[in-house]
């Protein structure tokens, strides 16, 4: 809905925010929320904003009543629709160069700071490094489906959405929501790219629907970052209790010999310069197919390890 290449576009408040886009917000002087809830997630765990007070003015606007006022004592609460908002918004007259300006300026360079380049990672293949290469090589209108669980958070940060409807995925943590969304979207838009991207314990949630994409000759591509756990339970388990950790690994198969079992087309990839060479080979072979990336386990998060929540959790 709004260009993050926009010279005014400052990032989004959900998982694994930028802390400076987190704490620009906590400082405004102004927070207008349009269409939104600011529930859970982008409120950071009803951190950002004090409730039911808040401790800037606070614009609230929402199509349901009932929502405002809810959780937060609004400055101002209008019941409208985004849509009609945002036409009214066209009246306003605005200042050519407004006081907050080169402040936006610096929000916008943060938020590429933020997401230009990958993070490093354990092990060989760099899930942050994928997804950007794929945010400069397919196409702006390419549709991105993903279920839930951590590998989530690599493309919240690293893979930009251009056009609007582009990222189809669940808002209540739906594991296994990826793969059947991606056989819809193709069935709705034929002509154009559609990405299925995965977690291990999330693509075997619904893995079998894989059939159908055969069955209906869609060519889908279906990326599985396979780390061989549960990541986001074990992350938790890790975190809270590091010495009782409980059926969180997975004993997984080989992804790409069942992308093959069912007549489509799959390969393994177990270095991050290898996905270029496979991604293409996919593209071209016309067929459903599954890409295996092999993630190294430590990797459980774009600015941390496995390894360090253990520590943390230890130390507590």
């Amino acid at each position: 809905m709004f260009d993050p290449l926009h010279p005014q576009y400052a990032g989004d408040l959900g998982l694994g925010p930028n802390p400076k886009l987190v704490a620009r917000a906590k400082e405004s002087d102004l927070l207008i929320i349009l269409g939104g809830r600011l529930g859970e997630i982008p409120s950071q765990g009803y951190t950002l904003v004090n409730a039911p007070t808040p401790q800037m003015k606070m614009v609230h606007v929402h199509p349901g009543a009932e929502e405002l006022g809810r959780v937060y004592a609004p400055e101002l609460a209008i019941h409208a629709t985004p849509a009609k908002f945002v036409e009214a918004l066209s009246d306003l007259k605005i200042a050519s160069n407004p006081d907050w300006r080169m402040q936006a300026d610096v929000a916008h360079a943060q938020f590429l700071d933020w997401t230009s380049e990958a993070t490093p990672q354990p092990g060989d293949v760099n899930l942050g490094s994928i997804m950007t290469w794929l945010r400069d090589h397919v196409p702006t209108d390419t549709i991105l489906c993903n279920g839930a669980g951590n590998y989530a958070s690599w493309i919240h940060r690293f893979y930009r959405f251009r056009d609007y409807m582009t990222h189809v995925a669940p808002t209540s943590a739906s594991m296994g929501y990826g793969l059947p969304a991606a056989i819809a979207m193709q069935r709705l838009h034929p002509g154009r790219l559609v990405l299925s991207v995965n977690g291990d314990g999330d693509f075997l949630m619904s893995g079998q629907e894989f059939a159908i994409a055969v069955q209906y000759k869609l060519p889908i591509i279906v990326i599985i970052a396979d780390n061989g756990m549960y990541g986001t339970i074990r992350m938790h388990q890790e975190r809270e209790f590091p010495d009782r950790v409980s059926a969180t690994e997975l004993h997984n198969p080989d992804f790409a010999a069942y992308a093959r079992a069912f007549g489509g087309f799959g390969v393994t990839v177990s270095k991050t310069a290898k996905f270029a060479d496979a991604f293409e080979a996919a593209r071209a072979c016309g067929l459903p197919s599954i890409i295996h990336l092999k993630i190294d386990s430590d990797a459980i998060l774009p600015g941390t390890t496995l390894t360090k929540i253990r520590e943390q959790g230890r130390s507590k």
